[in-house]
């Protein structure tokens, strides 16, 4: 059989698994426990489909953990509803270039359509817009490419970003990428008086702020009204990173928090994780996104067909990428399935469960809420535990499949962390990883 023949019988054992797979309400947890070694399943002739779909379905898959797994509770979830995971599915036999919109017009227009949802959300103007990217890293780049070269073009001196030492590590590394360096604003938070006594004291060759819109570790968002302020002020550009706490957009009852993003130049939010879509996908939106083209668009005698027509909007102009897929089509059929409704409703369910979940640690005279949780992460302590205890802890948890946590560090002592996105983990979900820090 050649490469490219089709084999029916491959086509079903895949497609039974995926059917099975998005039939589980609740899957097994999954294992961070190597596969047993196996042969070198790379040769000059196959495996064959038979063998080497056994192999991957019952030994590469299951060696892995499932981060939709109601009691996934480590770092930032996922929880991809089954309508985004079957538009992903077609988008993979589908081959289709997500670039241009010479190319994929269709697709084009319902990413589009995504994006001026998240970007009315945050109480943009009309024209807001941008791209789907890779992942928060990317679209933290590439906002803060386009902030630079709007700088330079202004004819300032653009080598600085100001932030927080919270600030998302993907933003460090983006600069050092850059040739670029950080302005720390001291503290923990990032405030609007903060930034400006940090820039007052070493603002030369500041272009651009980040702010951040629910911070990894504590779930913590940042003045965004006083940074924004300050923002203004001095012309300098606010980019928000809100990777994981800016779906949170959608539920009244968050929405006061991020009062500010609405003077933002640039915002990221991922999808793959508070709203409901398959790895890999960063909704990367732009004030004005004549700036994202400005910085991204790349030229090439191959690539000017693309411009015929200056009013078609080519993806690829608006981030750190040229070839793409659509990555933000799951997300866009996802909400034309359900509607937005359901999803306010699905991330209100998270913020309710968070509080219970604090409620549950305030009544149990062994554990203590080191902070009030203004999304939907809980960092506690248990009275009398050491570092090794909390990674026994987690290490057991993982170990019997019931749970997937992790413990972090909050001012150098090691605590205890749980991170909620799943509109499947209950309160009872909760308890159980409580209840096995003993009474």
């Amino acid at each position: 059989m050649s490469l490219h023949d089709r084999d029916p019988r491959l086509e079903q054992t895949i497609l039974d698994a995926a059917r099975e797979r998005l039939a589980a309400d609740r899957p097994a947890l999954g294992t961070t426990q190597p596969p047993e070694a196996f042969a070198p399943s790379i040769t000059a002739a196959g495996l064959g489909a038979e063998r080497a779909a056994a192999l991957l379905l019952d030994t590469v898959m299951p060696s892995a953990i499932q981060i939709d797994h109601p009691r996934y509770l480590a770092f930032i979830p996922g929880a991809q509803a089954p309508a985004s995971a079957l538009a992903d599915v077609l988008l993979a036999v589908n081959s289709i270039y997500g670039g241009s919109w010479l190319e994929g017009s269709g697709v084009v227009q319902a990413e589009n359509e995504a994006l001026s949802w998240l970007a009315n959300l945050a109480g943009l103007p009309e024209g807001a817009g941008g791209c789907f990217v890779q992942g928060g890293t990317n679209g933290n780049l590439s906002a803060l490419h386009a902030a630079r070269s709007a700088a330079r073009a202004a004819g300032a001196r653009a080598s600085r970003v100001a932030c927080s030492a919270d600030v998302h590590s993907s933003v460090r590394t983006m600069l050092r990428v850059m040739d670029a360096e950080a302005l720390d604003v001291p503290g923990g938070r990032l405030t609007g008086a903060a930034l400006r006594e940090a820039l007052d004291a070493d603002g030369d060759g500041v272009f651009a702020v980040v702010a951040t819109a629910g911070t990894t570790n504590l779930g913590l968002i940042d003045d965004l009204a006083g940074i924004a302020a300050v923002c203004r002020e001095r012309g300098l550009w606010l980019h928000v990173d809100g990777a994981y706490g800016l779906a949170a957009l959608c539920a009244p009852s968050a929405r006061a928090a991020f009062a500010g993003i609405e003077q933002a130049d640039s915002f990221i939010v991922d999808p793959h994780k508070w709203l409901f879509s398959p790895f890999d996908s960063c909704a990367l939106v732009y004030r004005d996104p004549a700036l994202g083209r400005a910085a991204h668009r790349q030229h090439a005698s191959y690539l000017e067909a693309l411009y015929a027509d200056d009013a078609a909007y080519n993806p690829s102009d608006y981030g750190v990428h040229l070839t793409r897929r659509a990555r933000g089509l799951p997300f866009w059929f996802a909400l034309a399935v359900h509607g937005t409704d359901a999803f306010t409703a699905a991330v209100e369910s998270v913020l309710a469960v968070t509080r219970a979940g604090a409620d549950e640690i305030r009544s149990r005279p062994e554990l203590e809420l080191l902070i009030e949780p203004e999304l939907s992460v809980l960092v506690f302590r248990r009275h009398g535990w050491e570092t090794a205890d909390y990674d026994r802890w987690a290490a057991d948890l993982r170990a019997d499949g019931t749970a997937f946590v992790m413990p972090t560090t909050v001012a150098g002592e090691t605590v205890a962390r749980l991170a909620i996105v799943n509109p499947k983990t209950t309160i009872d979900d909760l308890v159980i990883v409580f209840h096995r820090m003993g009474g």
